[in-house]
């Protein structure tokens, strides 16, 4: 088949050609747009799942209906040692620039450009071991408003001030945190509480955050009321009639089709995770002769797919890791070979390696520091990524 016309897109935060699986999301972000913008009440959103399930990808989506909707929108994508509050002023910053053209009263739009400026400027010692950002504009920093110095205070009063500007225009902010398990322990705190703030306040703004699996866990336990605070929505894989609509669809826009026996290939080798299925489709459409593509045609293809992940995907998660954390995820794969993905006992890694729990914690911090493993609830760690115990059983 022409790689050229080839309609499968593996890429980190890249839409694929058909976002199967993700409808009620969608449609359930549309509803909360028209009440937030109707002043009536309604909770922010907090996407979490493995990575490759495309957690990114379904994150800009939702923002783009925001967009649509004439919404002020800005992202961010929070890093470890990093505080928030500059990142989440350039993210404010963007979803006023989106709102401020339309509002007919320049003085206003100056007031809150003035309170952002203010906000911005007010960094603490963990603004200072990063970066430092001014907003372009050309007003005065405001005393005395989202200049305190508490994050969590200032960011309620710069949320209600954007939020109201917004509102005169009858729409809303909606602000989207990428990577959000990032977020240091205070400061997600503080997010929740500003939150919790607006939305007793039924101020038109919304946080939609996305992280691994265990932010949820991290978020009830920065804020007691976290759970009530957002709407949990767990990103997994694919059930097979979507996963067959990611391939076949795509591959029709380019009037191809697929066995059936090829897509019951294409879904053992990916198990329906997202970024699988764009992988393998895309080196089955380059292996592939004409259409249908056939099972033959994924069998070709299968290895080079291994290949690839085994080098981008899997590889360059496994460089990162030092010699005593990569014994750790082995000996993390061995025990969940009957149990691929699966949480697995930190006590029973320790026993696996003949070593004493205490002497492992370094190499269990260090892994969950790089985002390589997490820890759901207390005495259990997995991976982050799909198949990766596969991957280093492989090796």
């Amino acid at each position: 088949m022409d790689p050229v016309r080839n309609p499968y897109a593996p890429g980190a935060g890249q839409r694929p050609p058909e976002l199967a699986g993700r409808d009620r999301e969608l449609e359930q972000f549309e509803v909360t747009l028209e009440r937030v913008a109707s002043g009536r009440p309604e909770r922010s959103m907090v996407l979490s799942g493995l990575r490759g399930v495309g957690k990114t990808v379904l994150l800009n989506a939702l923002r783009g209906h925001a967009v649509k909707r004439a919404w002020g929108t800005g992202k961010i994508e929070a890093r470890p040692d990093q505080s928030i509050r500059i990142p989440i002023a350039q993210a404010v910053h963007a979803a006023v620039r989106e709102v401020a053209h339309r509002h007919r009263d320049p003085e206003r739009v100056d007031q809150v450009a003035g309170v952002l400026k203010s906000f911005a400027l007010r960094t603490g010692l963990a603004d200072r071991k990063g970066m430092r950002w001014t907003p372009p504009v050309d007003v005065p920093a405001t005393r005395g408003r989202a200049d305190s110095g508490d994050l969590e205070l200032d960011l309620v009063e710069l949320f209600s001030d954007v939020a109201a500007l917004a509102g005169d225009l009858g729409v809303g902010i909606a602000l989207f945190v990428d990577e959000m398990q990032d977020i240091s322990a205070p400061e997600l705190a503080a997010l929740c509480g500003a939150c919790h703030e607006i939305s007793q306040q039924g101020a038109p703004l919304i946080v939609v955050g996305a992280g691994l699996p265990h932010l949820p866990v991290a978020l009830a336990a920065s804020k007691s009321y976290a759970e009530r605070l957002f709407r949990y929505v767990a990103v997994d894989r694919l059930p097979r009639a979507m996963a067959d609509r990611a391939w076949r669809v795509p591959a029709g826009t380019e009037g191809a089709e697929f066995e059936d026996a090829a897509l019951d290939e294409l879904y053992r080798l990916t198990d329906g995770y997202p970024y699988f299925v764009q992988a393998y489709g895309k080196v089955t459409w380059d292996a592939a002769v004409g259409s249908p593509i056939t099972a033959a045609d994924v069998a070709e293809a299968a290895p080079s797919a291994e290949s690839e992940l085994a080098i981008g995907f899997f590889g360059a998660r496994y460089d990162r890791a030092t010699p005593a954390e990569r014994d750790y995820m082995t000996a993390m794969a061995d025990l969940g070979a009957e149990n691929e993905d699966g949480a697995i006992a930190t006590a029973d890694v320790a026993r696996h390696l003949a070593r004493k729990p205490q002497s492992l914690s370094p190499a269990r911090d260090g892994l969950i520091k790089k985002g390589l493993v997490f820890s759901a609830e207390r005495g259990s760690v997995a991976f982050t990524v799909p198949h990766f115990g596969k991957f280093l059983r492989s090796r």
